[in-house]
């Protein structure tokens, strides 16, 4: 029944909510960072109301939790689908206008508001896959918004399926949507009681037919350096520029292993994202990521020594160095229930695709989630180049996103007692 449905409304839903602003601000100490969020959230709780469901509700902090409930008398563990709603800092989400491109037929596609921007063929490998779809994208000036919107457009549309077609089974979901993903607040204040699921799944992967099972474990450092600061007129021999240190430590990192510009699949690395400071204190800010979580001690170690050295040859200077745990590999976690994972791919295989198990250079809401409790792989959204302007996805992938999400809570209805 499911694979034979034709009335979908993910794309008009998606091209409405794009339409909203809700970047978030990573130097904001609210939260969620941005009220403009809500204004998405508020919508949503409406139309899922609308639906039929009728505990949706925002609380406090801006999640948006609401039940379908079970339709069946089998004893079915209860499953979460979750997606965010806001959008990446990188690049503006104000006044997004989206733009569908009927049978796309291979060629580049130019954006209209900005003539330099072109989401090219031969850059884009994925677009061979959509000969014969719609592709929407913005407009030139802005992203598109698919991180995280498609993810929020699918469920919503397989809620509305699901309370109209009593004939699909399926025990209770739960559905969640979070504020601040992009900033690594996601789930901060997420209630997991109220969510009172068993097991997730985040829509906010990529590729069409993938699952995602494994991320980063990721640790953020911070080194600070304590220069000597003398009038520049008087200086000589005597000042150590905190700056002019950090400048040199940075120059001083590996280019041919542990950067993001020279690894790929499964390496890690140490990656400086701000640098700030005067000429008596300056900080460094780094992300250090490996899928092995063991390996972050020795990249942290290596980030740490090649400081030491470099503030050594300064006299009368010296460092802190300070790490922080951000979010372990969610394989840790999703190994231990190989059943949410087994139906995850069963569901994109049954709504026509093949299924593949994918790695992320990154993290989700899900990895966090997972930790918390809540085991949650990541299944795709379809969206493509996100956080640019060049930001793209298929109607007919995000179709197919719907489709996962209906096989999904019906196969733990079909395997449960």
């Amino acid at each position: 029944m499911i694979n034979s449905l034709n009335k979908f409304e993910v794309a008009e839903r998606f091209m409405r909510y794009v339409q909203i602003d809700t970047q978030s601000d990573a130097a904001s100490a609210t939260f969620p960072s941005t009220a403009k969020q809500l204004n998405l959230s508020r919508i949503l709780v409406q139309e899922l109301l609308d639906l039929g469901l009728t505990d949706a509700h925002l609380d406090e902090n801006g999640y948006v939790y609401a039940t379908i409930p079970s339709n069946t008398t089998k004893d079915v563990p209860v499953i979460c689908f979750c997606s965010h709603v806001d959008t990446s800092p990188d690049c503006s989400g104000k006044d997004v206008k989206p733009i569908v491109h009927q049978n796309y037929q291979g060629q580049d596609i130019v954006l209209p508001d900005d003539n330099s921007v072109v989401i090219r063929f031969n850059d884009h490998k994925d677009l061979a896959e959509q000969i014969g779809n719609d592709i929407i994208t913005a407009s030139g000036t802005t992203l598109l918004g698919a991180d995280d919107k498609a993810g929020v457009a699918e469920i919503m549309d397989a809620a509305r399926i699901l309370m109209l077609n009593p004939e699909i089974k399926h025990g209770t979901i739960k559905i969640l949507f979070t504020p601040d993903e992009e900033i690594g607040r996601g789930v901060d204040f997420v209630n997991l009681e109220k969510v009172g699921a068993t097991f997730a799944y985040t829509m906010d992967g990529e590729r069409a037919g993938t699952i995602e099972d494994e991320t980063f474990s990721a640790d953020g450092a911070k080194v600070t350096i304590h220069g000597v600061s003398v009038h520049p007129g008087f200086a000589k021999n005597k000042m150590q520029s905190a700056l002019k240190i950090a400048a040199k430590i940075i120059e001083s990192l590996p280019t041919d292993r542990l950067s993001p510009e020279s690894t790929s699949g499964k390496e890690g690395f140490v990656h400086p994202t701000q640098v700030s400071g005067t000429v008596e204190k300056a900080t460094i800010d780094f992300i250090v990521r490996d899928h092995l979580t063991s390996n972050l001690q020795k990249h942290e170690t290596e980030l740490e020594n090649c400081v030491k050295n470099i503030v050594a040859k300064y006299p009368g200077t010296s460092y802190t160095f300070e790490t922080k745990e951000q979010y372990r590999n969610m394989k840790e976690v999703l190994d231990k229930y190989p059943q949410i994972m087994e139906i995850g791919l069963a569901a994109i295989e049954r709504a026509g695709m093949k299924a593949e198990r994918r790695s992320i250079r990154g993290g989700t809401d899900g990895s966090r989630l997972s930790f918390m409790g809540l085991p949650c792989p990541n299944v795709f959204a379809g969206g493509h180049a996100f956080h640019g302007k060049m930001e793209w996805v298929s109607k007919q992938d995000m179709e197919k996103a719907v489709k996962t999400i209906l096989h999904i809570a019906s196969l733990w209805e079909e395997k449960s007692n």
